[in-house]
């Protein structure tokens, strides 16, 4: 090999290694946009989950302060509470004890303390079941009430208690009475004497009318149209359920004269009782059949029952 030939190989030995680095130097000015969307949206992310983080933390640091305002609230409010019941209290020691010295000094005799029998002789006569004391605490703390509030008797403890158990039917006038099935709401022609068959007719009149109301109702509501006849006959609806609201506290309170209580018995269904030939009838027709035995040239027919003479 001559000297040329040795010079141009080591030549190209060198010329080598700077035209790869050339060529990786060349590649690296170019990059797939593939993967620039792809670090774009690992940014995008990133910064989604940034924000939603930090919007949770101060929702969270939110709630805690509003948890915080209305525990502090509440413990503010108790203690008013407490304060107003002291000075009530004391208010009224100081009354008492002022009225004592003044009856004293003009020498009447001192006034007699109420007590809770009256509140229970009062619970009795309102019909309610009595709870014994002990029980009615464990009851009113179930449902997250106090057991006893300040000046409280026993009587004005259960019908806390009654308030807060009354269910509520549902209907076109909302009563605290048990309502009966349909085919318990026939009622006696007699109002009744004894307590208990008052409060079972005062259910079924109650029953009776709510039934008829929302019959009324459903068939004033498919017949609803934008007609001046359409909304008067609406609207005597409405005012006839208003009407009938003060008749349902009555109701409630089982507070009703026989005078008006024998009235609405004759335009409630009444229960019929079996005539000897097996017929069903009513007071009504009981009293017409007498006057018809009582007419004069009356006598029964085999088809109709009743003709007269010739006829």
């Amino acid at each position: 090999m001559d000297f040329a030939a040795l010079m141009s190989k080591e030549l190209d030995k060198s010329k080598k290694p700077t035209s790869t680095a050339a060529a990786a130097s060349s590649s690296s000015k170019y990059i797939k946009r593939a993967d620039v969307e792809a670090k774009r949206r690992e940014d995008y992310l990133a910064e989604q989950a940034r924000v939603e983080a930090e919007r949770e933390a101060k929702a969270a640091a939110k709630r805690k302060r509003e948890e915080e305002d209305a525990a502090e609230n509440k413990i503010r409010e108790e203690k008013r509470q407490k304060l107003a019941e002291e000075s009530r209290r004391r208010r009224e020691e100081k009354e008492a004890e002022e009225e004592r010295a003044r009856r004293k000094r003009l020498g009447l005799p001192e006034l007699v303390k109420a007590t809770a029998e009256d509140d229970d002789d009062a619970a009795v006569e309102e019909g309610m079941e009595d709870i014994p004391d002990g029980q009615l605490a464990e009851k009113l703390r179930a449902l997250g009430e106090p057991a006893t509030l300040f000046g409280e008797g026993h009587g004005a403890r259960l019908r806390r208690y009654r308030r807060l158990t009354t269910v509520v039917t549902k209907g076109p006038i909302p009563t605290t009475l048990q309502l009966v099935e349909e085919k318990d709401m026939k009622v006696d022609a007699a109002v009744p004497k004894d307590k208990e068959g008052r409060r079972w007719l005062f259910r079924q009149l109650a029953s009776y009318f709510t039934m008829v109301l929302a019959e009324y109702e459903k068939a004033m509501e498919a017949e609803r149209r934008d007609t001046t006849a359409s909304k008067t006959a609406y609207s005597a609806m409405v005012q006839s359920r208003e009407n009938l609201k003060p008749l349902f506290r009555k109701f409630e309170k089982y507070d009703l004269d026989d005078d008006l209580l024998a009235p609405i018995i004759e335009i409630s269904p009444r229960r019929r009782r079996v005539a000897p030939d097996g017929e069903t009838e009513t007071a009504t027709t009981r009293e017409n059949k007498k006057t018809l035995f009582e007419t004069p040239g009356r006598v029964p027919d085999r088809e109709s029952g009743w003709n007269s003479n010739g006829g």
